[in-house]
C-alpha cells in the first residue's frame, strides 16, 4: 500500500492539545527542568489571528506570550517554528483554493525575509511580501 502523504490541512487538524512538560534537558535556549509549552497547530493560528492588522509579531514574542497565557516558563522553539509553518502552507492552500484573503491566518504578520520560515516555505516569499506591503509593514 502506498503512502499518503499528509496534507497541510490534515498536520493543522492532528487532534493534539497543547502540553506542558518539564524539559529533560537543555536546547536551543531552553534550560533543564523548565516548564516547556508544547503548543499545537491550532493554538499558534489562533495566536497570529488575534495579531491586528499593521502589526509584526516575532516568534520569540509569540513564545513568550503563549507560555505565560499557558503557566509555563517558555514554549518549544523546534515546535513553534514548525507550526508556524504549517499555518502558513495550509493558510496559502486555502487562499488557493479559492478563500478570500480577509478569512485566512494573516501569517505575513509573523513572517518577514529575515525569518527562517520565510524561506522554507513552498510557495516561497512574493507573496508574504505583498501582503506585508498591503499592511505597510517592513519587508
Amino acid at each position: 500500500m502506498a503512502y499518503k502523504r499528509k496534507t497541510w490541512a490534515d498536520k493543522m487538524n492532528d487532534g493534539r492539545e497543547p502540553v506542558v512538560e518539564i524539559a529533560g534537558k537543555t536546547f536551543a535556549g531552553v534550560e533543564k527542568g523548565s516548564k516547556m509549552l508544547i503548543a499545537t497547530p491550532k493554538v499558534v493560528d489562533a495566536y497570529i489571528r488575534n495579531i491586528p492588522t499593521g502589526v509584526h509579531t516575532s516568534l520569540m514574542q509569540m513564545r513568550e506570550d503563549l507560555a505565560a497565557e499557558y503557566n509555563a516558563d517558555t514554549t518549544c522553539p523546534l515546535t513553534s517554528g514548525i507550526f508556524l509553518r504549517i499555518v502558513a502552507e495550509n493558510a496559502y492552500d486555502e487562499y488557493q483554493q479559492g478563500k478570500a484573503i480577509s478569512k485566512i491566518t494573516p501569517f505575513w504578520r509573523m513572517i518577514d525575509k529575515r525569518s527562517p520560515t520565510g524561506k522554507k516555505l513552498s510557495f516561497g516569499y512574493d507573496f508574504v511580501k505583498e501582503q506585508r506591503a498591503k499592511e505597510n509593514l517592513p519587508e
